[in-house]
């Protein structure tokens, strides 16, 4: 497998016109990580994914995968799988002919491409699958030739843009088992997991990103995201909280109406009078 690249995003904004669709990101994904970005729709965590995949020119900042720059390389120069929602499999193809197609585009030897073939479909658990046609499996064994497919040419990074969405709820849990197994196996691969579905960011992500409306809102652990979220939009969207405003009494206690309530290890003391958000 490739060395493990990180990934960074560094200021990185993408504009339509006057409209700006991602707003001076500033991430960074660890080596060997999987972080997932999680928002609902419009919120331009697909369009951070498409920035680092090539797809789309960031109207400032920068991309990087590991130490390169790679703001202006194409997608085929920068070393990285995808895996998309629709898994793009080439009808007329066989499994393992799909799987062989990345390998053929970057003109790995013929002699080499049988055993990477191979070597992907084994992890993936379609070895028996190699002579059938798309048309022949479900979507769970589509979903798995598609990351097969990113796996074989041995990318440094995994792009993952709501691979499971197209999925019925007992396939997408079986997927997520899968992907997190795969993660494991694959401990130097760093996965960029796009998702609105919160349980798929919490089941298989080390830590999550939370966009809305082209701005990245918080970040952190599935545990810190539930425990000290840093906004009102992430305790709301991550999780069923319910917000209360509350007004601090300066002595410790939030005076929600003609109540005092006194919150537990409160990560912060407030003066009286200053308005809160309680997130119970």
């Amino acid at each position: 497998m490739a060395l493990a690249s990180g990934i960074r995003f560094d200021r990185v904004t993408v504009a339509y016109g006057s409209t700006t669709v991602l707003d001076a990101l500033d991430l960074t994904v660890a080596p060997g990580e999987v972080m997932a970005l999680l928002g609902p729709s419009g919120s331009g965590k697909t369009t951070a994914l498409r920035a680092v995949a090539g797809f789309v020119t960031p109207a400032g900042g920068r991309v990087l995968i590991g130490d390169r720059d790679v703001t202006d390389l194409p997608p085929y120069k920068r070393g990285i799988g995808m895996v998309v929602q629709q898994y793009a499999l080439f009808p007329h193809l066989r499994v393992d002919q799909n799987v062989a197609f990345g390998l053929k585009a970057q003109r790995v030897p013929r002699a080499e491409v049988g055993g990477r073939v191979g070597e992907a479909l084994e992890m993936t658990g379609m070895t028996a699958y190699a002579r059938r046609y798309p048309r022949e499996l479900s979507g769970g064994q589509q979903q798995r030739v598609a990351i097969a497919r990113a796996l074989a040419i041995r990318p440094g990074v995994l792009l993952l843009d709501e691979p499971l969405s197209a999925l019925d709820a007992r396939l997408r849990s079986g997927m997520l088992a899968e992907l997190a197994r795969l993660h494991r196996e694959l401990p130097d691969v760093s996965m960029l997991y796009v998702t609105h579905d919160q349980i798929e960011a919490l089941t298989l992500a080390d830590r999550i990103a939370v966009l809305d409306r082209a701005r990245l809102q918080d970040c952190g652990t599935p545990h810190d995201l539930y425990r000290t979220p840093r906004t009102a939009f992430t305790a709301a969207f991550v999780g069923n909280a319910n917000l209360l405003p509350v007004t601090a009494d300066g002595d410790g206690g939030l005076r929600l109406g003609e109540a005092v309530l006194r919150v537990a290890d409160a990560p912060v003391e407030l003066a009286a009078g200053v308005e809160a958000t309680l997130c119970v």
